[in-house]
C-alpha cells in the first residue's frame, strides 16, 4: 500500500486542496482567472507565488482558515489569521462573552466544545448531562460527541439513543471530508459501532429530536441548539460550537429551575 506524504511546500498544498476539491488545473485557473501555466509552475515549484495570489487561490478553494495560514507560511508569508489557545490573553474578550452566554442560559444546560467536540466550558446546569454516566467518559479531554452515543454515556441516563445524534454526526462527516480533518474523521469512525445500522423509518411526530433526561425530580425533556461564531478571525474560535439545551414543556422548565436552586 502506498502511503501518501503530508503536503509541505506551497505547491504541494495547492495541489492537494485543488485535487481534494476535485478541480483540474484548468478548472481552478478559469475560476480564479489566473494563467493555467502560472498555476502549474506554482504547483511544481518553478514559480514563487505572491501573497496576494495565495490569498486569492485560498478563497477560491474555500480553505479552512487554519489551512489558509498554513498555505501562507509555506509560501514564506505571515499568516492571515490569529491562532491562539482558548485560555490565552488574546482570547479573553471572547472567553468572557461566551461565559456570560453560558450563565445567561441558566437554569438550562449550555456548553462550549472545540472542533473535535471536546468540552471547553459549561454552565452549572450542564452537569445534569453527565451525572451517573461511566466515569471513564469524564476523563479529560471529555468528548461530548462520544458521551452522546456511548452506551455508558447519555443513553444510560436518558431516553436518548444513538439515533438522536445521527443528524449531527452526518453533518460532521461532511465537514471532515470538506475540510480534510483527519482527527475528526478518526473520531467519527470510532463512534460508528454505537450508531444504528438503519436510520429511523417512522414518520416524524414533532419538529425536533428530544431526549428525556433522568433527574432526581423526574424526567426533563430537552432539545438542543448549536451555534458557531459568525465571522471568526482566529483558528480556535472558528472551531468552537455552543450547544444549548432547552426544555420542551412547562414541567421540564419547572424541574430545571428547581434543580438549579
Amino acid at each position: 500500500m502506498t502511503v501518501l506524504e503530508e503536503p509541505q511546500t506551497v505547491g504541494e498544498l495547492l495541489r492537494f486542496w485543488r485535487q481534494h476539491r476535485r478541480l483540474s488545473q484548468l478548472d481552478l485557473a478559469l475560476d480564479a482567472e489566473v494563467s493555467t501555466k502560472h498555476l502549474s509552475f506554482v504547483e511544481t515549484g518553478r514559480a514563487q507565488p505572491s501573497r496576494q495570489l495565495l490569498v486569492h487561490l485560498a478563497n477560491h478553494l474555500d480553505l479552512p482558515i487554519a489551512e489558509r495560514n498554513r498555505l501562507l507560511l509555506a509560501g514564506g508569508f505571515a499568516p492571515l489569521y490569529l491562532d491562539q489557545p482558548y485560555d490565552s490573553d488574546a482570547m479573553l474578550p471572547l472567553r468572557d462573552s461566551l461565559r456570560q452566554l453560558l450563565d445567561a442560559h441558566m437554569p438550562n444546560p449550555a456548553l462550549i466544545v472545540d472542533g473535535l467536540w471536546n468540552l471547553i466550558d459549561a454552565n452549572a446546569a450542564a452537569s445534569l448531562l453527565w451525572e451517573g454516566v461511566d466515569p471513564k467518559l469524564l476523563e479529560p479531554p471529555m468528548n461530548m460527541l462520544r458521551l452522546s452515543v456511548h452506551p455508558g454515556g447519555l443513553p444510560s441516563i436518558s431516553s436518548m439513543t444513538a439515533a438522536c445524534s445521527l443528524g449531527l454526526i452526518h453533518q460532521l462527516k461532511r465537514k471532515s471530508r470538506d475540510t480534510a480533518d483527519q482527527p475528526l474523521a478518526d473520531l467519527l469512525n470510532e463512534l460508528d459501532p454505537y450508531l444504528p445500522e438503519q436510520p429511523p423509518m417512522t414518520p416524524a411526530q414533532q419538529p425536533m429530536v428530544t431526549l428525556d433526561l433522568n433527574t432526581r425530580l423526574g424526567p426533563v425533556r430537552l432539545f438542543t441548539l448549536i451555534a458557531t461564531i459568525g465571522a471568526p478571525l482566529e483558528v480556535t474560535a472558528a472551531n468552537l460550537a455552543i450547544e444549548t439545551f432547552l426544555p420542551t414543556d412547562p414541567t421540564s422548565t419547572s424541574r430545571l429551575q428547581q434543580l438549579a436552586s
